[in-house]
Parts: C-alpha cells; sequence; structure tokens
C-alpha cells in the first residue's frame, strides 16, 4: 500500500500539505492522507506520534496523529488512508510582532483545511522559552534541532514526579533536572532521599551528604507513632506498653522543662503535668528520666505478674538505646540539650553556606527504622515551611517513593504516607515542593501522584503501570502512553504543567561527574586474582560484625568520617571492593 508522504523544502518554513480535515469531534478530528504529490531527497511520513499543523483562518492548529488506518475510508477514492488527530493547542499569527502558542483551541480547523506536518519554525514556536524561569533538558524526539525547556515555577509549584523502570536512565534524568534547577536557582534548598546511596557525587560542592555515621537526629524529635515504630522494631506494639509509654513520655518532657527552668522557680516543684505537653511536642527530655518513671510506676505494683509488662519495656528501651546502629538517634540521650535549630539548620541548610542541597543517603540506616527515619524527616520539612510562612522554598524529593507510600494502605508505615500525603496536597502553599520518583507508579499511592501535574515519564512495560498514567493525564495525552513501553534510553514523555505540549523528549546526556552511581562499583564477572579464599571471607566477617559493634559507633573518636574523605576515595581496602552500606538490607520488608 501506498504511504502518504509530505516534501518539506530544507529550511524552510513552507510545507507540502499530505492530506484534509475530513471529520472533527471535541479536540479531535480526522485527516484524509492523500497519495504521494513531489517528491524530494527530505521526505517524512505522517505517522502516529507526529506533530501536525492544520491551516485554520488566522491561526494554526496544533496536533498530534495518535492513530492512522486504511480502514473506514469515505466512499470517495481520493484518500489511500485517515489519520486521527488530537488538537493541543494553536499559534496565533496576529499575536504582537511574533507568532506566539498558546494551549487550547479557540478556532476550528473546517472541513476541507489542510493538513501539513509541522515544520523546524513552528516547533521552534511551540518550544520557545517564554522567560528566564526555563531549563534546558534534551531536544524532541521529532527535531532534534529542536530545544525542550521546562518551566521551573510550573513543575515546582505544583510538584512533578519522574517515573520509569530500572535501567532506562531515570536516576541520570533526576541528577540532570536538579542540576538544572540548582543552576537556574542557585538559593533553592533541596532535599534528596537517596535510597541507594547513588547520587553522593553527583552535586558536587553543591551539596552536603548525609548519612548515619555523620547525622545526629535525635529521638526526642520523633513523635509517638515514630518512637513506638523504633522501640519495636517495624512490628505493632504491645498495648500495655504503649499506654505506660503515652503517659510517662509528656511526663518525660515536663520534667526536662522543670530542670532547664529551675534558676527561675527555685526549689518550688511543678506538676509536668500541668506543662501541657504531649507525646508529639517536639522537645527535648533524657531517656534516663522516661525510664526512671517506668521504674517508679512498676515499684509500686504488689502483683508481680503486672510487673513483667514494665520490666519488658524497660528492657526494650535499653536494648536499642545501646545498639550501636541507633547512635545517630540515641548519642547523648542522657545529656539533653536543645539543638532541634542545630538539626533542622543542617537538614535543610539554613543558611545554606553555598551547599544548598542534602542528600541523605538511607541504605546505611538499620532497616527498622528507615520507614520512621524518612516520616520524621518529611514532616519536619513540611511542619517547617507551614510555621515559616514558607519564606524559604524547599524541594523535597523522594527516591523510590512506592517504598514510603504504597498504593495498599494495609502495608507500608502509616505516618510515612502520611507525612509524604501532607506535602503532595498542601505543601505547596507554604513553600514545600514535592518531586517523586518511582519505577512502579501503579504501587504508589494515587492520591499522592495525582498532586504532581508535571509527569516525565520513560519506559513502563508493566500494564498497572501504564493504567495508572491514562487515569491520570488528559485525554488529549493519554494517546501518548502507547510509545512507553518502546521508549528507548534517556528517552521521555513529558507532560502536564512544566512543558507547552504532552511531548516526547531525549534527555541531554550527563556529565560523567553528574551520573549516578553506587560507592563501589560491583562487578558481575569473578576476577581471578581477587583472592577469594579463607582469608578474603574472614575480612569480610570481620566488617560484617564491626557494623554492629561499639568500635564502628559514629562516636567512636578513631572511626574516619565520610564528611573528610575525598569524593573519589574508596570506603574499603581497593583488595575487598565491597561497599559497607550493602550489608545492611536495603528494602525494608513491608507491614
Amino acid at each position: 500500500m501506498n504511504k502518504a508522504r509530505y516534501t518539506e523544502m530544507p529550511n524552510s518554513t513552507a510545507a507540502i500539505s499530505f492530506g484534509r480535515v475530513i471529520s472533527i469531534r471535541g479536540s479531535q478530528a480526522r485527516v484524509g492522507l492523500l497519495p504521494k504529490g513531489r517528491m524530494s531527497a527530505t521526505e517524512a511520513r505522517a505517522t502516529v506520534g507526529r506533530f501536525v499543523s492544520l491551516r485554520s483562518g488566522t491561526s494554526t492548529i496544533v496536533a498530534m496523529i495518535t492513530e492512522v488506518s486504511c480502514e473506514h475510508l469515505p466512499t470517495s477514492d481520493q484518500y489511500i488512508a485517515s489519520a486521527s488527530v488530537d488538537l493541543l493547542g494553536e499559534i496565533l499569527d496576529s499575536a504582537g510582532p511574533r507568532p506566539r502558542f498558546q494551549r487550547g483551541v479557540t478556532h476550528y480547523p473546517a472541513i476541507g483545511d489542510a493538513a501539513e506536518l509541522i515544520t523546524n519554525q513552528e516547533l521552534r514556536t511551540v518550544y520557545a522559552p517564554t522567560g528566564s524561569d526555563q531549563i534546558n533538558v534534551g531536544t524532541l524526539q521529532q527535531d532534534k534541532s529542536v530545544t525542550a525547556y521546562v518551566d521551573i515555577e510550573e513543575m515546582l509549584s505544583k510538584h512533578f514526579a519522574v517515573l520509569g523502570s530500572t535501567g532506562v536512565g531515570k536516576s541520570s534524568g533526576v541528577s540532570l533536572l536538579l542540576n538544572e534547577i540548582l543552576k537556574s536557582r542557585p538559593n533553592l534548598r533541596v532535599f534528596l532521599l537517596d535510597v541507594h546511596n547513588e547520587y553522593g557525587r553527583c552535586f558536587g560542592e553543591r551539596s552536603l551528604v548525609l548519612n548515619p555515621r555523620n547525622l545526629k537526629l535525635p529521638f526526642w524529635l520523633f513523635n509517638f507513632e515514630e518512637v513506638v515504630d523504633v522501640l519495636f522494631g517495624g512490628r505493632p506494639g504491645v498495648p500495655e506498653e504503649l499506654d505506660i509509654l503515652a503517659e510517662v513520655i509528656p511526663m518525660a518532657k515536663g520534667i526536662y522543662t522543670q530542670y532547664q527552668n529551675s534558676d527561675r522557680v527555685g526549689l518550688k516543684r511543678i506538676d509536668p503535668k500541668s506543662i501541657g505537653y504531649t507525646a508529639d511536642t517536639p522537645v527535648p527530655y533524657r531517656l534516663a528520666d522516661m525510664i526512671s518513671l517506668i521504674d517508679e510506676r512498676m515499684g509500686k505494683l504488689e502483683n508481680r505478674s503486672s510487673r513483667i509488662v514494665y520490666h519488658k519495656l524497660i528492657s526494650r528501651i535499653e536494648t536499642v538505646r545501646n545498639d550501636p546502629r541507633y547512635a545517630f538517634m540515641f548519642d547523648n540521650a542522657n545529656v539533653g540539650g536543645d539543638t532541634m535549630a542545630e538539626v533542622i539548620s543542617l537538614l535543610f541548610r539554613l543558611p545554606a553556606n553555598g551547599r544548598p542541597m542534602t542528600v541523605m543517603q538511607l541504605a546505611g540506616f538499620p532497616v527498622e527504622v528507615v520507614d520512621s527515619v524518612v516520616s520524621v524527616l518529611c514532616r519536619m520539612a513540611f511542619d517547617f515551611g507551614l510555621w515559616s510562612d514558607g519564606v524559604s522554598p524547599l524541594l523535597f524529593v523522594c527516591e523510590e517513593a512506592h517504598r514510603y507510600a504504597s498504593a495498599d494502605r494495609s502495608i507500608g508505615f502509616g505516618p510515612t504516607r502520611k507525612a509524604i500525603s501532607r506535602i503532595a496536597k498542601e505543601g505547596r502553599k507554604y513553600g514545600v515542593y514535592l518531586g517523586l520518583v518511582t519505577q512502579r507508579p501503579a504501587e504508589l499511592d494515587a492520591t499522592i501522584i495525582s498532586q504532581c501535574n508535571t509527569l516525565f515519564t520513560m519506559r513502563l512495560a508493566n500494564d498497572r503501570d501504564q493504567a495508572l498514567l491514562r487515569s491520570a493525564v488528559s485525554d488529549a495525552a493519554a494517546n501518548l502512553l502507547s510509545f512507553v513501553p518502546s521508549l528507548g534510553t534517556r528517552e521521555v514523555l513529558a507532560f502536564g504543567e512544566g512543558v507547552a505540549l504532552p511531548t516526547r523528549l531525549r534527555f541531554k546526556e550527563v556529565p560523567a561527574h553528574q551520573l549516578p552511581r553506587s560507592e563501589a562499583t560491583i562487578s558481575t564477572t569473578p576476577s581471578a586474582t581477587s583472592g577469594h579464599d579463607m582469608h578474603f571471607v574472614g575480612a569480610v566477617l570481620e566488617r560484617w560484625r564491626g557494623a554492629t559493634s561499639h568500635r564502628d559507633a559514629p562516636n567512636d573518636p578513631g572511626m574516619e568520617r565520610p564528611v573528610a574523605r575525598p569524593l573519589d576515595a574508596p570506603m574499603l581496602q581497593p583488595s575487598l571492593g565491597l561497599d559497607p552500606d550493602r550489608f545492611s538490607l536495603l528494602k525494608k520488608p513491608l507491614r
């Protein structure tokens, strides 16, 4: 069968008509494709995914071909096929000194209007940057000479998401977007949850890399649900013990406040209950005071069997307190000191001091508390924006977001989902913007992803993921999703407020020093000279056991802190070629 073709003169803004409008319905139209006409060395097919121009009076309507068929043609033999097109916007010829593109259609085409493949000049008009608040992310798939821009204000203020399977360039795309954002808005603070510890080198001197070995996140910053999650190792709490905790935590906070104010109150004793704290109030307290309160209550009980509950709770607290893996939370737990301002200043870069970005590496945290830590970080980011009236905007980027905000509400940690959901729903009012990154959008809470008004979709093979996207985008963009399973590496379908039109583009290449990579390169091919003998196994076990011993605790003065280590220095001996963070489970079992 002959294929409809059009001819465009090189470097010309004119195109030869390849068809005529034969029907119009709402935001869609059908175009009858004419037999091939004049031929030249430069040819292109009118096929699915191509932008076309429909000439209509004083405007040029921009549309996209979504289907081509030779079935159900008009009775006339004038056409060899028909194409369905979605009407996306129009170029107004009388809008000023230069043509201007706008979304939506005000002047619909008429039957018989000419259809042409869009010219290079028209594409440049559609994708021309409308101001300085634009970032260059790559080129159009249809015409690599046309730069694809993203509007930062629209993308950030209305949240965005990057979706794609493993191996399609998703992490590189995230690095590209964040580096371009930092370049355009050097004072915007960015907080990135780095699940696999792969972004530590991507942002150079503009980022501060935090992990359990150089982070101090005091336990008293955790709210009641988060404390319970830590103490019970991610399992449901024992109701009797929860009742005791709910009573003694506010009293411990009151005792600490009373002690701090002792100079003013003298010897007068104040009832801690009268201070009015709750278990969620973010004020310091000491573990010693809390244990003392529990012990005091246990001592008043005459029934020995009733004391078992109190004894188990004290043992549980002491076990977690003495576990060196939790030193980032419980270091100086009995010394006290209100360090909340210092913690927030460090985490969220206030002031930035030339480093407006924080990369929080999560792979080294105990898997039992990763959800709790993420919950604390999300909650504090939102609350600080709320109580500061959003005067210092923050972009909060969550990698592997489906882990922390699952679509199935029976699994995962509820407070983490709630904290991310609050940012998604209300964060924009307080200058807290959300960026989600996931390889399984179908497993992400639909309410949260629906708040992201700009989507960068890379290759997704799963039918459930594709179905979710179809429900999340407009009708005009939904037809583009048929391309998702066949996208190449670094190819993206961009939808939403941040781009001029639903667009198929290719992310530009990321410089080598900005490419995400793990802290250690793991080869799939065993080396003959690697010395995998009993000495090697013994060395691995020594490091394995050392991960939970006191000598590797963050407060060990002999421990090398990663901040002092050059970025290109290996974290382990070259002879082993291993990453210590890989000894901790990266995926927390869902619950």
